[in-house]
């Protein structure tokens, strides 16, 4: 515990300050307003301590319940209640994973993990919108994601994708250009395959 806190660089107190927080946390726990089977304990080991807890109120372990099915019910065609499900999930963030808690190795990890479970699940639930014929109302978003992710050509074909079934065409072809320009520009390679096919596809009007 002592090294996630501190790194190489543990002070001399580093054991009395552990344990300092550790004992204000059960102060805090025991406190805390809910049943008492409900609240979390820190139990001593050998080696440091371990939080005990039902996993059914951890909003981690929920998020991850909840993206599970959403995927299940994806792969089956049940795009309203996959889209629902997704919707769901994201709603349990508040923010950035662990953003006000200072971040060693292994919280770096998990914060890393659940970051990346949260982009899949906004790109699974934007892929249940569509397939729902929600295109208008994922174009905006599509946007914001492209433009914070601008080398992931799948977000890319969703945002053409949308605009063209939205009956924006022209916007589409463009969207796809801004792609290629981008790609030619700073990788010096082309659109993939599928991106390829799908401005083909627009052109002849079978998108």
């Amino acid at each position: 515990m002592a090294h996630e806190l501190w790194g190489e660089n543990q002070p001399a107190t580093a054991v009395m300050t552990v344990r300092t927080h550790i004992y204000h946390l059960r102060k805090w726990f025991a406190a805390v307003p809910v049943a008492e089977e409900c609240k979390p304990q820190i139990a001593s080991q050998p080696y440091g301590y371990r939080l005990e807890i039902s996993e059914e109120h951890v909003d981690a372990t929920e998020f991850r319940l909840r993206c599970a099915y959403g995927s299940k019910m994806l792969d089956a065609g049940r795009v309203d209640a996959a889209a629902e499900t997704f919707g769901q999930a994201l709603a349990l963030w508040r923010g950035p994973v662990l953003a006000d808690v200072r971040h060693g190795a292994v919280i770096e990890q998990l914060a890393s993990e659940l970051g990346g479970l949260r982009e899949r699940a906004i790109e699974q639930r934007l892929e249940a919108d569509l397939d729902r014929g929600r295109h208008r109302d994922v174009v905006e978003e599509l946007r914001l994601l492209v433009a914070a992710q601008p080398f992931n050509e799948w977000r890319h074909a969703q945002l053409i994708r949308a605009l063209h079934a939205s009956g924006r065409r022209v916007e589409a072809l463009g969207a796809y250009q801004s792609l290629r320009t981008l790609l030619n520009r700073e990788l010096g390679v082309e659109p993939s395959g599928d991106v390829q096919r799908l401005r083909t596809e627009i052109l002849r009007g079978v998108a």
